[in-house]
């Protein structure tokens, strides 16, 4: 934040502090302080949020409004860890379900339970259940 505001950079700026604030009403409203993990999960909900509107401005015709969120999203991601790649996403489900015996669709929570945390900020969960359907029924 200090290093946007010494170079002028207003933009960044304000996404800064939006993340900031996110967290810190996170904070207030739970009254804990947030875990790095937790964090995490803050910045991945927000990334989902400019995703969403980022389609719908786009559909719309906004391009204007889908510029900011672009702009908003890749500041996101720089705050995230690093992406994983589908063969690490594949491996990942895979020792899940040989963990936890998972055989049928019935299974899948249990499957969600243990992926969510190693895979949090790292991967669109959406994918990953569908990835993990695919698997549980075939």
């Amino acid at each position: 934040m200090k290093d946007a505001m010494r170079g002028g950079d207003k933009p960044r700026l304000g996404v800064i502090r939006l993340i900031l604030a996110a967290v810190k009403q996170r904070e207030v409203d739970e009254r804990i302080e947030l875990d790095d993990a937790q964090v995490t999960s803050v910045l991945d909900k927000m990334s989902k949020q400019r995703r969403d509107s980022l389609d719908q401005y786009e559909q719309a015709g906004r391009d204007d409004l889908a510029a900011q969120e672009r702009f908003e999203l890749d500041i996101l991601k720089s705050y995230l860890p690093e992406p994983l790649d589908d063969a690490e996403i594949d491996a990942l489900i895979e020792a899940a379900v040989q963990a936890t015996g998972a055989s049928s669709m019935k299974d899948m929570g249990k499957v969600m339970g243990q992926l969510k945390n190693q895979l949090q900020g790292r991967a669109d969960m959406g994918a990953v259940s569908a990835r993990i359907k695919a698997r549980l029924a075939g």
